[in-house]
């Protein structure tokens, strides 16, 4: 009996000892120093919303120069970019030569002019005969060049004008040796003419059976109508050559498309919030992502500028670990 009593009363020694040495100890299941039963850091959750999500007015999306789009069926392309330039159309094209030698006397038209079919060019003074005869527009259209200035010897040899119907032009376009195999005739090109406006639709009409060993590329040509006379002669263009098509159900810009702990993601706008949806994609072309998974048509995203969505949630991440 003796044993027993000992361990009965050292326990209470103990037990003595503790509650002097800690008087606001806690008890039962009281969290510890700095927790709550039910968030663990105290203020954990307080000023942030549902994890991957983010709350941006209106307002503040149009200041960082968001682009909200709607999500929707799309068409991508495969394609490659070529580079080339702008010609005349050589088979509306005319080289007007004096029909002999001699002074030029009298100059009608400049380069730029435009010229009624049978219109006077110049006047020219024969060596020959030493009459004055006339040289005059072969067809209606635009002087592009001339090689002859007042008073000076007009041979029959060099051109004196150069005549051409600038309503059409070719786009000639290089293409390497190692994608003339994908290329065809009534291919679709996107011709970028480099001044801000929407692209030009065309077909290639022309494909060179020769390359040039220079370069090691062959010749592509589009006759492209001239509306406007948007398309100036001389100039450099560039295309996207359409290889092939392929219909999607969803696709959202490539803008779109950030990664948050190694996984595609996309900013779906609902109110005033973002939320960050994981995404499996498929096809891509230079513009569009194909959504396999995670977003629906008519969804509205983030776009241009997602990256600053990206921003604000790591911010509010960030908040969360402190």
């Amino acid at each position: 009996m003796k044993k027993p009593l000992l361990m009965i009363v050292g326990a209470i020694a103990v037990l003595a000892a503790a509650a002097f040495l800690y008087p606001n100890a806690p008890s039962g299941n009281a969290a510890p120093p700095g927790k709550d039963a039910k968030h663990g850091e105290k203020g954990h959750d307080e000023g942030h919303g549902a994890e991957g999500v983010v709350e941006m007015t209106d307002a503040k999306v149009a200041a960082a120069g968001i682009e909200i789009v709607t999500a929707a069926p799309a068409t991508l392309h495969d394609s490659i970019i070529l580079n080339g330039i702008l010609q005349p159309n050589q088979e509306a094209l005319v080289q007007v030569t004096p029909r002999f030698p001699g002074v030029v006397r009298e100059i009608k038209k400049r380069i730029g002019d435009s010229v009624e079919k049978g219109e006077l060019l110049a006047k020219i003074e024969s060596n020959q005969s030493l009459s004055v005869y006339e040289m005059r527009a072969p067809f209606s259209g635009t002087v592009i060049d001339r090689q002859i200035s007042l008073g000076e010897y007009a041979s029959e040899q060099k051109p004196a004008f150069v005549v051409a119907d600038i309503s059409t032009v070719w786009v000639d376009l290089s293409v390497y040796r190692r994608d003339l195999p994908r290329v065809r005739l009534g291919d679709a090109i996107l011709i970028d003419v480099g001044d801000g406006g929407d692209p030009i639709k065309a077909e290639l009409s022309y494909v060179s059976p020769v390359g040039s060993a220079d370069t090691q590329s062959a010749l592509v040509r589009a006759v492209v109508a001239n509306d406007g006379m948007r398309l100036r002669t001389g100039l450099f263009v560039s295309a996207r050559l359409i290889l092939s098509a392929k219909q999607v159900p969803v696709a959202v810009k490539g803008s779109a498309l950030q990664t948050v702990e190694n996984r595609n993601v996309v900013f779906v706008r609902s109110g005033e919030k973002f939320e960050a949806r994981d995404v499996e994609i498929g096809s891509r072309d230079s513009e569009n992502i194909e959504i396999v998974f995670g977003v629906m048509d008519g969804d509205k995203y983030a776009a241009r500028n997602s990256f600053v969505v990206k921003a604000e949630l790591g911010k509010g991440e960030a908040s969360h670990d402190h």
